[in-house]
């Protein structure tokens, strides 16, 4: 078993992908300014790193104590979490880090660090996801099992029609899964569609790293706050849950208001595994930015309300999208293609769950 190749069109305008590039080239040249981290992005990620690791030892060292407090903790924890995924390890696992990609491997790691394994998540987001947005069949981000209708080519079931109420919370338990469950299933899964090879890894050496990482994340992060927070186990269950609750809806909703709204398109391949445009365009026809102009919210979300910029230059470092996002929205209006925006997250997440609505209930 393997994953088929797609076609794109390469005679889709081939024009406008090398303009388009020549021109974020040009940018970085003019401004002599690399594009990996800099400075800010170095201090964003000590910053996200502490917000994750001070509450742990606040709790642990009994200078935070009692219930609330101590749920507080959590809570602040469950946005160190998303926040090291969307600033800190998805720019390294994309190469976009550092040009040093010792350095790239070292920032990537702290995936382990949120209880994920990179070598999933790079077959994932950069192989399927980032290959194959929004392609039946392909690009897992809209593949959920039947649990979510995310795609008008996908099966309408009966369950569906309950789906605008139900995902919230879905989305709440995705980091949970993905830390006790979702790894396991998907290396035994990518093993038979034999991507691990493009990881130089193989299935039982995979399974080694999953369980070595997977065992001290939980030792850390919730076996030792049961031995030694003044509080019974429970709570501290809750703690935890509530943790990756914030963490997971808040990486849900990031991504799936990128993607999966009223504006953007969902496709197919025909009999000969081909697509109609080429990547680029497919690229602009399946993404959309939103919020632009909230700088702080920008800054949280490493970049990716420019998810426009970030599919099509998946390895610069997200801390130059806002600039270079001038040159492709009017790289984009020349050649009279889409350039999906929202000027507000709460105008995306509506857009969002009105798809889910029209999905779940057949009118799409």
């Amino acid at each position: 078993m393997s994953v088929p190749t797609v076609k794109f069109n390469l005679k889709d305008r081939p024009e406008f992908q090398k303009e388009l590039r020549k021109n974020v080239n040009q940018y970085f040249k003019d401004n002599n300014i690399s594009k990996y981290a800099n400075n800010s992005m170095r201090l964003k990620s000590a910053f996200m790193l502490l917000i994750y690791t001070l509450p742990l030892i606040l709790m642990l060292t009994g200078v935070v104590s009692g219930l609330w407090p101590v749920m507080a903790m959590w809570a602040i924890m469950g946005f160190g979490i998303a926040g090291i995924g969307l600033a800190i390890m998805h720019d390294a696992n994309h190469g976009a880090y550092s040009s040093n990609q010792k350095v790239n491997d070292i920032m990537g790691f702290v995936l382990n660090y949120i209880g994920g394994y990179p070598a999933n998540w790079r077959i994932q987001h950069n192989v399927l996801h980032h290959s194959f947005t929004n392609i039946e069949g392909f690009d897992e981000d809209i593949e959920k099992g039947g649990l979510v209708r995310f795609s008008p080519t996908q099966k309408l079931r009966f369950g569906h029609r309950f789906q605008i109420l139900y995902a919230p919370f879905l989305y709440g338990i995705l980091t949970i899964y993905w830390v006790l469950i979702k790894d396991i299933e998907q290396l035994v899964r990518y093993n038979k569609m034999d991507l691990l090879k493009g990881q130089k890894l193989t299935l039982n050496k995979a399974m080694l790293e999953i369980i070595f990482h997977k065992t001290w994340y939980l030792l850390l992060f919730f076996v030792l706050p049961v031995l030694v927070v003044d509080l019974p186990w429970y709570q501290i269950l809750y703690g935890f849950l509530l943790m990756h609750f914030i963490s997971g809806i808040i990486l849900a909703l990031i991504f799936q208001t990128a993607h999966v709204i009223e504006e953007t398109e969902f496709f197919v391949p025909d009999k000969n595994g081909s697509v109609e445009n080429n990547f680029v365009i497919h690229q602009l026809r399946t993404t959309a930015n939103y919020a632009n102009g909230g700088t702080w919210f920008s800054w949280f979300i490493g970049g990716l309300n420019y998810q426009i910029e970030h599919h099509l230059f998946p390895t610069i470092c997200h801390v130059h999208y806002r600039a270079i996002s001038k040159i492709v929205q009017e790289t984009a209006q020349t050649y009279g293609l889409p350039y999906h925006q929202h000027r507000t997250f709460l105008g995306a997440l509506k857009s969002h769950f009105t798809l889910l609505h029209k999905l779940g209930t057949g009118k799409i």
